[in-house]
């Protein structure tokens, strides 16, 4: 199975421990059986790999969360790389032409797009290889997964088809969230609706309608010729050139809502789009994550703290509380889905970023100088690089390794102070897991002073 993970988003819904680079799907508040905790990304490609082990799987995302993939993926998954934002059709254009230029996937071969980061059960997985299967051997163009709604939402665009009116009709069940016969498992699609009202969304699910949860199959060669009627570009090198140029516009409305080739195929197993606190907090097993008390009067409470310090919650009801290096929030779980507008006045400096070799989470801003935790993963290290504008001391306090500082070799180890002024050559690698406080010394302090070698 081909598939392409679509990971966008600004992560300003779940301030404070998303931001610009660190999305939701980052987020690792998933316990897993020994103990420790995953992300989104991370879960949803371990059960790929579970129903698939072969699966050639691609994320298609910014420039600015590779870093992070590659730290929670590993540096083996196919990465499509949009040089700027362009919505989804460019995206998934840039990504098809990716797998046929680069990987070199026959165009005759079935892929299958989803969202990198709902909340999802193996049964979905399940799904999506019948959908790639159906689009590799179907007579449609187009295959979309179309979800069974739980409850008439606001915030999802609607799918008719026969198969609606039929369930309507005949009351069928499922099995395994996909149907439990050939004949109803895949109809053609009749329309699509646009984000509803509420007694609108409630007459759409009389009919029998299905969310549009942006998740469909096709061959490589219907996008690529999609694209070319779209987009003047020879291939993916130069679609990638001319990226920058193009028209910001969804897959849906490029592409979806004007083929007439299309299907649907019913999912009625569980799929949650986790994209406010409200909703994030439901899919967590447990009601803390990190430090925190809560007292016997406390009701409905949910605690993510990512700092050195402890959170003591007294009496709170229906809460969630969120502490990290980005900032602090103690909001009622309601109120949670209304945080866009406030955070996009909170001044927007990364404070945490996860990096293919670790992680570094900013300590301290002071007036010409920055204080940064540095953790290096064991046996990663950072590019060699310098900086025009600022010196930098480092001050290694746990772990060993070697840096090279001017190509002199040193090696570090827990108590070591390395100095290195503007203008020189600097990285270290790590041996064993390794902590350094850097602090960055200069008049202007910028993410882009930075030159790599």
């Amino acid at each position: 199975m081909n598939i392409i993970l679509l990971s966008g988003g600004s992560g300003k819904r779940l301030w404070p421990l998303s931001n610009d680079i660190r999305s939701k799907q980052f987020i690792k508040i998933f316990r897993k059986d020994d103990g420790t905790y995953e992300s989104m990304v991370q879960r949803m490609y371990r059960m790929i790999r579970t129903i698939d082990p072969d699966a050639a799987v691609t994320i298609a995302t910014s420039k600015t969360q590779v870093s992070a993939i590659n730290n929670q993926l590993g540096e083996d998954v196919g990465v499509s790389i949009e040089p700027c934002r362009r919505d989804t059709f460019p995206a998934i254009a840039l990504a098809t032409a990716y797998l046929a230029d680069v990987m070199h996937v026959p165009t005759d071969e079935a892929v299958v797009v989803c969202p990198v980061d709902p909340y999802v059960e193996e049964d979905y997985f399940a799904a999506l290889k019948t959908l790639c299967e159906r689009a590799a051997s179907g007579s449609a163009n187009l295959v979309l997964m179309g979800m069974e709604p739980t409850y008439p939402s606001e915030k999802y665009g609607y799918i008719m088809s026969d198969i609606c009116e039929a369930n309507v009709r005949h009351g069928d069940a499922t099995e395994g969230g996909v149907g439990n016969t050939a004949s109803n498992l895949f109809a053609p699609v009749l329309s699509f609706k646009e984000k509803p009202d509420l007694e609108t969304a409630k007459s759409y699910l009389a009919q029998g309608a299905l969310w549009n949860g942006g998740v469909f199959a096709y061959k490589l060669s219907y996008v690529l010729d999609k694209a070319h009627e779209l987009i003047d570009f020879t291939d993916y090198n130069d679609l990638f050139a001319k990226y920058e140029t193009l028209t910001r516009i969804s897959f849906d409305y490029a592409v979806v809502e004007k083929e007439s080739s299309i299907e649907v195929m019913r999912f009625s197993g569980l799929w949650k789009d986790l994209g406010t606190w409200n909703t994030l907090t439901e899919a967590m097993e447990e009601p803390v994550i990190g430090e925190a008390v809560l007292n016997d009067k406390c009701e409905d409470v949910h605690v993510i703290n990512e700092l050195n310090v402890p959170v003591l919650a007294m009496g709170i009801k229906n809460a969630v509380i969120c502490a990290s290096a980005q900032g602090i929030l103690v909001s009622d779980k309601e109120q949670s889905s209304y945080i866009k507008p406030f955070v996009d006045k909170i001044d927007d400096r990364i404070m945490f970023s996860e990096k293919s070799w670790g992680s570094y989470r900013v300590i301290a801003v002071e007036e010409g100088s920055m204080t940064v935790m540095v953790t290096l993963n064991p046996g990663h290290g950072m590019h060699y690089h310098s900086h025009k504008l600022r010196d930098e001391v480092w001050t290694v306090i746990s772990g060993t390794g070697t840096a090279l500082i001017d190509d002199e070799t040193i090696p570090v180890r827990p108590g070591d102070v390395l100095t290195m002024k503007a203008g020189q050559k600097h990285k270290v690698e790590a041996e064993t897991e390794l902590k350094i406080i850097e602090v960055q010394i200069g008049d202007e302090i910028s993410v882009q002073d930075k030159e790599k070698y």
